[in-house]
């Protein structure tokens, strides 16, 4: 195992602010001695929300990711702001991209409590995911949804087809292994 202690920051050569993210260009002396051009991206943590209601995932209508230059389809999610809470920020989350009143009674299930690494060696940013059982007393307008895939072997597997964002996945998968493991 590499001993941290051995890598040195050495200067900062870039760093740029802006509302979404801070872009540090530093240079690094490594374990063994070699000075290396390193740069990486802090950012706020996020929150996706596997979104079920009766036996479907419900999904928000698609967005644009500038990053893919195309729409696509993914759960429910969002940043944490400073000085609030993964879980604080799933009512408001919820609200903006399905309609929910942010006062409205959901069972919320935490998937994972330590945040995940996105990108450990670009990025600062950790995921929290969680489940939100919605009932069936709260009507989503059609105006907020964008699709709905039956909890079934055949519904997740189309939901798989149509489900390119890494992070909805890899939470999708801890879904369903942690739902074998209650079953």
């Amino acid at each position: 195992m590499t001993n941290e202690k051995n890598w040195k920051t050495l200067s900062e050569f870039v760093h740029i602010n802006s509302p979404w993210l801070r872009l540090i260009g530093e240079k690094i002396e490594d374990n063994q001695g070699q000075i290396l051009d390193y740069w990486r991206i802090e950012k706020a943590d996020s929150v996706v929300i596997i979104t079920i209601q009766e036996d479907y995932f419900l999904f928000p209508i698609p967005s644009y990711r500038p990053g893919l230059g195309k729409v696509t389809l993914d759960f429910p999610g969002g940043r944490i702001p400073a000085g609030k809470t993964p879980i604080e920020v799933v009512p408001h989350i919820l609200a903006r991209e399905l309609g929910i009143p942010p006062d409205s009674n959901l069972n919320l299930t935490p998937l994972n409590r330590k945040g995940w690494a996105i990108n450990s060696s670009f990025s600062n940013q950790k995921l929290y995911g969680f489940v939100a059982q919605i009932g069936s007393e709260i009507a989503i307008s059609a105006d907020y949804l964008g699709a709905k895939y039956p909890i079934t072997p055949e519904g997740i597997k189309q939901l798989l087809e149509s489900l390119t964002c890494l992070q909805c996945r890899s939470l999708l998968l801890e879904w369903i292994i942690d739902k074998g493991s209650t079953a």
